[in-house]
Formats: C-alpha cells, structure tokens, sequence
C-alpha cells in the first residue's frame, strides 16, 4: 500500500515515528515515507544561483582554497573561469571580510596579474569570476618538462616579480605564490589568485583554530609557516622557491608530510643550484638564493631590488645580497681543539634548558614556545621566564647549597611548562649576586617576569620566599612564602614549584599546565648530599688553578659515592660522577693517556646511570661526549674500533636529542661530530638548535662561530654575516668574530677594503693567546692574501703568502696550505693553489673524495681542470 502521507506509527510494530522518517528506529521496517531529497552539489548549486549570469558548465579542478569550475557569461559571451571558495574558509572569512579584500584585488590592473571580473555569495557560496586562460599552469609545463631553459625561467621569475612589485605597492600580499597561480599564455605569465589569498589570511587566527593555513608548504616562508606576519619578503621568498623548482626539476624542499617540509623551510640550508646544473649563471643562483634567505630582513625588500640581483645590468642596489654554495676543509684535528678550547664545560643542569631564540635587529630575543606571545609595551614577554639563584638568608650563610639546588630544581619544573620559555641556569649564572639594577638584568636576559627567592632557616623549620618581578620595571608584584620542617627538604622542592606555578599564573592570568618531572630520589639526605657535590664543583670551577679545581672535583666525588649509597637507583649520582670525569678529561687533553683514565671511569660511572635510566638524555649526553673525545684524541689506534667508536658516540647524542628534543650540549657536540660523518648542512642545523634551545650555552662562542663558518663554507653568506656579527656583539673579544669579518671579504657579499683587512688581522692577533699567535698569524695572513688578490693588490698578496708558510710542526693538519691554494686560487695561479692543495691532501687524505665531489665555490674555477682531477684522486 502507498501511503499518501508519512504515517506517525510504524505499520509493522506500531512504535511512534519521528516526522517524515523513512524506517523505523525500533523494528527497522521501512514506513513508506519518501525518502529526503539529496543535497545539491557545489555545481548544482551555482547552476541554480548563477543561470541568468552564468553557464556553469563543468568542474576544472579543485585546490586547497576553492574549486574552480568553467562557465560561460552569457552577457559579455565569453568563457570565465569561476572560483569557490571551500565552506570552511568562507565561515571562517565572513561575507564582510571577503567583499572588502577582493574589492582591492579588483583594482590590481596589471599585464602580469590575472584580472577580476565578478566576485558574490550564491547561495551561501564565496565566489569570484576570472577570465578563463587558454593555455597552462607553470605547473603543467614543469610536470611536463621538468627544467625549464634558463632563458624561459629567467621570464617568468620577471614578469611575476613584475606583478609583485605592483600587488605590493597597493598593500596587497599575495600570500600562495606557486606554479599553479603562474598561468602560461601567449608567451607571457599571468599571476592567478590575488583576489582569495589576502581574504583568507585575514581569518588567519580562524584557520589556525580549525587545523587550516593558508599557503602552500612546498613554497612556503618560514614565517608564514610559524603563524607569524608576513610581509611582500614572504612572496619573494615563495618565488624563489618557484625559481629553484623551474632550475632544478624538484623545489628546495620536500617531505613526508606538510610539517616535516615547513620544518626544513626553517631550519635546513638552501642546496646550490649549480650543484645540480652548473649552465645556470653565477649571478642567477645568486638572486635566487638571496630570495630564499631564511630571515626577512636578508631578503630583497622589493621587486626591482631582485631584479637588480638577477640582471645586475640593469641597474644598482645600495646592498647586494650575494648568497653562494661552497665546502671547504675543516680545522678539527685534536691538537686544534685542545689549544684554541673550543669546548664547553656544560653544567648537569644547564644543558636541558629551553630558550628558543630569534634575533632581529642585533638583539637577541626569547622566543615564546607555547604560540602567539602577548608582549608588553617593553617588548619583554612575561611568559619569558628567569628565575635568578637564590639568596641564602641564613644567619651562618650555611644554606647555600640548598638555594642552589631550589632554584635549579625550580628552573627544571618550569621548563616544562609548554606556555613559558625559561632561561637556562648558564644564563642566569652571571648575575649571581649582581649588583645590576632588576629591570638590566630582565632586558640582558629578554625576561618579561624575573622569579626571585631568598632561603632561611628557624628553629629547625626552612622558609623559602619567592617573588615574582616585572622585567620592564623592576618592580616587585607577587610574593609568597612556603615553609617545611628541615628535615623534610625534598617536600620543600615541591612547595616552592606548585606555589611559584600559581605565582605564575596569576601574573599571565592564564592557566599553565606541570607536567610531571622524572623520577628522582626520595632519600633527602641524598637529594641535600648532591646539591653539596654541586657547590663544591662550582667552587672549584671558580677557580683558575687546576690543583684546586681537581681537588674540589674530588671531594664531590666522595660525597657523590655516598649518595650511591644512600639511593643505589638514582642515576643522577653516576651521571654527575661521570661528569666531573669528562671535564677533567678536557683539562688533560694534551696529555692523552692520563686523559683516557678519566675517560675510562667516566664511562664506567655512566653505564651505571643509564642502566637505572636508560632514556636518560643527560647520561646519553655524557657518554656519547666520552666517546667522541676519547675517538678526537686519538687514543684508539685499531682503525675498526675506532670507527665503532665514532658510529657509538653519534648514536648515543642522536639517541638524547630524541629523548630530550631540547638537549642543547648534546647538539652543540652533534655540530662537531658531524665535520666528521655528516654534511655541512648536518653542522649548521645542529649548531642552530644549541644555540636555539640554550643561548647561554657555556660554549655559545664556538657555536656561533661555528655557525658562521659552516654557512660561509655553505655559500651562505648573509647567514655568515649575521652569525659574524652577533658573535662580535656577544663576544668582542674573541678573535674568531674579527677572522670572521676578515672571511667575509673574501666573498662577494663585501667589497675587499686592505686598510680594514689589515687593522683586522692586527686584531685577530692581538686578541690571540701568546702561544698561539704564530699559527693564527700565518693562517690569517693566508686569508688576507685572498682579500689583497681580490683587490687587484697582486704583488701584495704574493709576498703576504711567501710568509704566510706553515710547517708540519706548527700546522701538522696543513689548514694554512689549504687556505693558500685558495688565495692563490684568486690570484689564478693555478700551479701554487695546486702545490699547497697537494701538501694539504697529503695531511688529510680523507679529504680526497669530498673534494672529488664537490670542489666547492673555493675551488669551483679548477674543478674541470685534469690536473685539479688528478690532485684530488678523481677520474674526468
């Protein structure tokens, strides 16, 4: 029976139905009601909307923002192509948002912009009306092609900075720069989408909440990545990306998934492009990876600066940003090390702290960890965190000990607080009972909150005070006591952590969440026995005889084997144990065999620990630094074992920066090791998360060294530039950030200037330790050679190099030769850089095959050359 009406109960089982239901929900029979009617589809829907303007015909495809469908308008009879966008960005963009930033994409008339013909709702749809181009997508071409001519992608990277340059002078960003917005017809570009990508952004906060983003991560900036503001730099940089691709066949990145290639945005260098092909100009690479400069503030800042990069013919820039690809030798023999120290003496807790950095404008800032930070009117961020060393306010100062082991503990809980960035105590360190006014010391240490505490003792009851200051001002805002019986000490550890947490989030007005800690020891007469073990490792460290320093590493060392037997199952002992053997190591280096049975018990104290903890990233830190020294001494003389050795102490470093991704000292040791078995792309990257999760590093003068010349050795010199002058400013007196400056003028990121070469190397030396100046003095007069050829100073240059001569003694690694066949490289000498290229390889014969690969930009004139190939051991 057909029913003329839905039926209000079930014919079968006579149960109610809800109105117009098809089955019944109790006995699941069908009850005669018509079924619902379908949701129209996207192209139905404008077909409905749109039939008196448009002939929606077919869907062309469909992209991360809209779907795009070919219709017909039937006023002008003309074929359009009409975008929609998709529902989720339209709800979070908002009618308003849309029609005001397409109103301006509207009046983008330009030869290279696609125009905008029509843009409305229909029914509850965003859509705008483009022409539709007979012709391709710059995506199809490279599908199809893979490279393009030189030629044919030096137009398109024209014309669509052309374009550029005139969206930016209106105030528009286009914001999703990539081949598939560059349409290809009559032999010109067409820049697609201005009007969607602004509107979109504009609902950026929206987007971020609903798990969207605007862009395209193959072609993305790294800010635009981070969620931050972008600028008319972040469509140059999306450019160059699409330049890369078009040169190249692939982009500079890519990735399993969206986050792993946003990730290499941000951190990896870029590739040489002539790497792969070397028919692409010098001054094209150049322009490209100028383009593609990590920073903003590196890039070009506009259209015609690019192109003044990119046809240095057709006009001048004030700067011209040079960025190209190069490898060089490496000075890493043991002998090196132990005189110029590039070592650090980490601290046990200093090496796990969080302080993300970005540097802009020559300061160094906190970066805030947990998103978006609300800054003061300072600049200062109250969730950027330090905590300073407590005062010990007991009447006999006999509870210093404790004050320490407060305050680092305290330290420790905070950084694990995902919303706060928290400074390490190496930053905190030298401002151990300062005199300097609060508010100096937040602005030194880019802290919106200081943490204060002071610790006293009353008639066997410890009361610790903290107190909350704002960084701008100085001025104290919060403050709180705890109290715990003395003998109940690790209670008070946990107090002071849950009160300063409620301290905290009062001051943000925001929850802030602890996670919990690692297991510890809950034996107080241990905890109270270590934090002794730690003042006296301080004390001794305070002091520059070595006697006393190994006398007081001893004493902590006896009191640490009490606290092993006190709690046999805390690995922070034997850690600590280790320790303490490790850097008396390093103060033997020049004396390997007593070195090694430091080394020796070192290891033996480590194993311990991690057989109690083996995802322990301190203990993981510890032994893979062992071994790594113990292999750069050398001390091992089997070759296989040695190489285990090698392959043992990079896995145990990978290993802690898997368990702790914020393990600063094991990626500080990690950009060493990796001269050895990585790339210099490995060294850079490694050096930037030491210094990214521990500014304070007790070795940050070598890492940021160590930055600048695996980015100059990578061709990267604005990189280097930058990484010379925040070394500089963070360390004028040490001589590498005066080398540095000396380096850079023999690239062309700056012009060679002799008077200032020479005052340079006068200051390298004068900053130079005594017994080592005549090796810095024959290794720089190397590299001003290089500056003096690059000048025209031929004659110069050549006497500079006949007394800049290293000897197997004074230069057993042969570094100085090396620079010299560089130097004289420059002056096209090509017989001497080939002799001093041989003396060098016969050093390091290792070198052989890296050469052979990639001759770098150092020696990129000579890499065809037979004899060059036959120096480095290579066939043609």
């Amino acid at each position: 029976m057909t029913l003329s009406t839905p039926p209000d109960t079930c014919t079968m089982c006579g149960a109610a139905l809800p109105t117009a239901a098809a089955f019944c929900m109790t006995c699941g029979g069908a009850t005669g009601a018509p079924p619902p009617p379908e949701e129209k589809g996207t192209l139905e829907r404008l077909q409905a909307s749109l039939g008196g303007r448009y002939r929606v015909d077919r869907e062309l495809g469909k992209g991360g923002m809209a779907t795009v469908f070919l219709a017909h308008d039937v006023r002008h009879e003309r074929d359009v192509a009409i975008k929609v966008l998709h529902p989720e960005l339209a709800a979070s963009m908002g009618s308003e948002r849309f029609d005001r930033e397409i109103k301006l994409a509207a009046k983008l008339q330009h030869p290279h912009i696609l125009s905008l013909f029509d843009s409305g709702t229909a029914d509850g749809l965003f859509f705008y009306v483009m022409p539709f181009v007979q012709g391709e997508s710059l995506r199809d071409r490279l599908d199809r092609e893979q490279m393009l001519p030189v030629d044919d992608a030096l137009q398109v990277l024209i014309e669509v900075a052309d374009a550029l340059g005139a969206a930016h002078a209106l105030g528009v960003v286009h914001r999703d720069i990539k081949p598939e917005n560059i349409l290809l017809a009559g032999g010109h570009c067409l820049v697609a989408d201005f009007g969607v990508a602004k509107a979109a952004s504009e609902a950026g906060e929206k987007l971020t909440q609903t798990g969207m983003a605007v862009g395209t991560p193959t072609y993305m900036s790294p800010e635009q990545a981070l969620g931050d503001a972008v600028g008319p730099t972040s469509d140059f940089y999306s450019l160059g990306c699409v330049g890369f691709e078009m040169l190249t066949g692939q982009p500079p990145f890519t990735g399993a998934n969206a986050r792993a290639v946003m990730a290499r945005h941000t951190m990896e260098a870029v590739p040489g492009i002539r790497l792969v092909r070397d028919t692409v100009p010098e001054e094209v690479e150049d322009a490209i990876l100028a383009l593609l400069a990590k920073v903003p503030a590196d890039r070009p800042q506009s259209a015609k600066e690019f192109l003044d990069l990119l046809l240095p013919g057709a006009g001048t820039t004030a700067t011209r940003r040079v960025v190209s690809r190069a490898t060089s030798a490496r000075r890493t023999s043991a002998q090196q090390l132990r005189r110029r120290r590039l070592w650090r003496r980490p601290a046990l807790w200093a090496i796990a702290a969080i302080v993300l950095v970005a540097i802009s404008g020559g300061v160094l800032l906190l970066r805030h960890r947990g998103g978006a930070a609300t800054g003061s009117a300072s600049g200062l961020d109250p969730r950027h965190l330090a905590v300073l060393y407590f005062d010990d306010a007991s009447s006999g100062k006999s509870l210093g000990y404790l004050a320490d082991g407060l305050t680092e503990g305290l330290i420790r809980a905070l950084r694990e607080v995902r919303e706060l960035a928290v400074v390490s105590p190496a930053g905190v360190e030298p401002y151990r009972r300062s005199d300097l006014p609060r508010d100096s010391i937040a602005r030194a240490l880019g802290a919106g909150t200081l943490v204060l505490g002071s610790i006293d003792e009353d008639r066997g009851r410890l009361r610790v005070t903290v107190r909350l200051v704002d960084g701008a001002s100085g001025a104290e805002f919060q403050r709180a006591s705890v109290e715990q019986p003395a003998a109940n000490v690790l209670a008070l550890g946990d107090t002071l952590a849950a009160e300063a947490a409620r301290l905290v989030r009062a001051r943000l007005g925001e929850e802030i969440s602890m996670r919990r800690l690692r297991e510890g020891t809950r034996n107080p007469d241990a905890w109270a026995l270590l934090q002794r073990a730690q003042r006296l490792r301080r004390d001794g460290e305070a002091s520059s005889d070595t006697l006393v320093l190994f006398r007081t590493y001893e004493q902590a060392d006896t009191l640490l084997a009490q606290v092993e037997a006190l709690d046999p199952s805390w690995s922070d002992a034997p850690a600590l144990r280790g320790w303490l053997d490790y850097w008396r190591s390093r103060r033997l280096g020049d004396d390997p065999p007593a070195a090694d049975r430091f080394i020796t018990r070192g290891l033996e104290h480590v194993e311990r620990a991690i057989s109690r903890s083996s995802d322990d990233p301190d203990a993981l830190e510890l032994r893979g630094d062992l071994r790594y020294w113990r292999w750069l001494l050398p001390i091992e003389r089997d070759p296989a074992r040695a190489q285990q050795l090698l392959s043992d102490a990079r896995k145990d470093l990978e290993d802690a920066v898997k368990a702790r991704p914020a393990q600063a000292g094991a990626w500080a040791t990690l950009s060493h090791l990796y001269y050895q078995v990585g790339s210099l792309v490995d060294v850079n990257l490694a050096a930037r998360r030491a210094l990214e999760e521990d500014a304070f590093l007790g070795n940050a003068d070598v890492i940021l060294s160590r930055l600048f010349y695996s980015s100059y050795d990578l061709g990267q010199f604005s990189d280097g530039a930058h990484w010379c002058a925040e070394g500089g400013r963070r360390f004028p007196d040490n001589p590498k950030f005066a080398e540095c400056r000396l380096f850079l003028m023999t690239t062309r990121q700056e012009a060679p200037n002799v008077p200032r070469a020479w005052h340079l190397l006068d200051s390298v030396l004068a900053r130079t330790a005594p017994r080592d100046t005549a090796y810095q003095r024959a290794y720089d007069q190397a590299v001003l050679a290089a500056v003096l050829a690059r000048a025209g100073a031929v004659d110069s240059a050549r006497r500079v190099l006949q007394r800049s001569r290293g000897d197997a003694q004074s230069d057993p690694s042969r570094d100085i030769a090396y620079v010299a066949a560089f130097a004289y490289t420059v002056l096209g000498d090509k017989a001497n850089a080939l002799a001093q290229l041989k003396l060098y390889l016969a050093a390091n014969p290792s070198k052989r095959q890296g050469l052979a690969d990639d001759a770098g930009w150092w020696f990129r004139s000579l890499e065809n050359d037979p004899a060059f190939r036959q120096v480095v051991g290579s066939r043609q």
